[in-house]
């Protein structure tokens, strides 16, 4: 993004590298891509530095538009003080987010259950037993969780990881995919 600069001032912003007329030149739109940044700063043309240290998670907070400012040879663009969406509303989001994942990870293991039920001589593998019950006991601790939190502050800080790990917790992850893919492969010339 680039941002035309007169008088100290900025004129307007732009996205798209486009030919434009400065005072009464006109200039070709690749002066973005062949000219060196002094060159372009030389007629008034600034690329903007974008501040994002006040922008905050979409899903919890309403961010401010962007505001653009001109200081010190540099044009930077930068949000102002987020405000927190309704906290039940964004529970209720969050909780469904995490329903939505745990049943995918159900979902993916679903056809061990069907095939126990009508395989009398089959049964699912305990490694699969586990994995099931260990994904909805994290579902559930996951929305306790969510369900604890008084702000959206406190919600948000529940997925702020800090030496790989975040509060909120992770979905097992039990090597499942080997299982997977060994029980398939034996399973294969099994199916009738």
């Amino acid at each position: 993004m680039y941002a035309l600069i007169e008088n100290n001032e900025i004129k307007e912003t732009f996205s798209n590298i486009r030919a434009l007329k400065i005072g009464d030149v006109q200039y070709p739109k690749n002066i973005f891509t062949v000219w060196s940044k002094e060159e372009k700063e030389a007629i008034g043309i600034y690329e903007i530095v974008r501040d994002n240290s006040n922008k905050k998670d979409d899903s919890l907070y309403t961010n401010t538009d962007v505001s653009y400012a001109f200081a010190d040879g540099k044009v930077t663009a930068s949000y102002g003080t987020a405000n927190p969406k309704e906290l039940e509303d964004v529970k209720f989001l969050k909780k469904v987010d995490i329903r939505q994942q745990a049943s995918a990870i159900l979902t993916a293991t679903d056809w061990y259950v069907v095939k126990a039920t009508e395989v009398e001589s089959y049964s699912i593998p305990e490694a699969v037993t586990t994995y099931r019950a260990d994904a909805r006991t994290a579902s559930n601790d996951m929305e306790s969780k969510i369900d604890a939190c008084s702000t959206v502050d406190e919600l948000a800080a529940l997925y702020v990881y800090t030496d790989g790990t975040r509060p909120l917790g992770e979905f097992p992850d039990h090597g499942i995919e080997d299982l997977f893919w060994n029980t398939l492969q034996g399973n294969l010339t099994h199916i009738r």
